[in-house]
């Protein structure tokens, strides 16, 4: 009989201040577990010791998967569960496969029709919807925009007309360091008119979260360097 794949979520903060954010019955499973798909070995360790300190580290198994693992590599992390062995795919924080590289093992597991079990926890993504006050039946994720400014100019606008042909509420995200450029971004090629959620530090004790129109947006200074901010666009 075949192991499953279970999908574990991190807390999106400091786990001693977020820890409370992930469901008994997620914690549950990890003391039932000795391997996992990870994308930082040590992170997943001081998780894992957290959430069960009496787990054997030393005995624990661990893959690595980020963007340097090639695909030949990848394949062979569920080996176990066809020898009837569970392992848990662990996220760095939040949700696994959801803007994150352990969607491709999601993908795998499915095509060697292993059962794959999505456990309860944080989504920076569904969070900030939820807050936005924006619509909650027709939205898309862009992910991560361009870097380059002329292109990422380009992408919110692209962003922002579909928006408002669709109604739909536009989500994206950017690395911490870029949080300022991209909101400067943002208000210099967006409407007056359109609204803009920016939801920072979700389920933390810092946790912002604030729906106004580019033209009032324009007129605060806010500082989001270095913090985990989700943008919600509705046009």
């Amino acid at each position: 009989m075949k192991g499953k794949l279970y999908l574990i979520p991190c807390p999106l903060g400091i786990w001693d201040e977020s820890l409370q954010t992930i469901p008994a019955q997620t914690l549950a499973v990890i003391p039932l577990l000795t391997e996992y798909i990870v994308e930082d070995v040590r992170t997943a360790r001081r998780y894992i010791k957290k959430v069960y300190p009496e787990a054997d580290i030393d005995n624990t198994t661990f893959h690595l998967l980020n963007k340097h693992i090639k695909y030949d590599e990848i394949l062979v992390y569920l080996n176990s569960i066809e020898h009837g062995k569970s392992i848990g795919l662990l996220s760095e924080a939040g949700c696994p496969a959801i803007a994150d590289p352990g969607a491709l093992i999601v993908e795998i597991a499915h095509e060697k029709n292993i059962i794959v079990v999505p456990l309860v926890g944080p989504s920076s993504i569904i969070l900030a919807l939820m807050a936005s006050g924006f619509n909650g039946q027709n939205f898309a994720f862009s992910g991560y925009l361009p870097i380059e400014k002329a292109e990422r100019s380009k992408a919110i606008k692209n962003i922002e007309q579909t928006s408002a042909k669709q109604n739909q509420s536009q989500i994206f995200i950017e690395t911490p360091f870029r949080n300022n450029q991209m909101l400067a971004e943002i208000l210099s090629v967006c409407r007056d008119d359109t609204r803009l959620c920016i939801a920072c530090e979700l389920s933390t004790p810092n946790e912002f979260v604030q729906t106004k129109s580019v033209y009032k947006w324009r007129n605060i200074k806010l500082d989001l360097h270095k913090k985990n901010v989700v943008f919600v666009l509705m046009a």
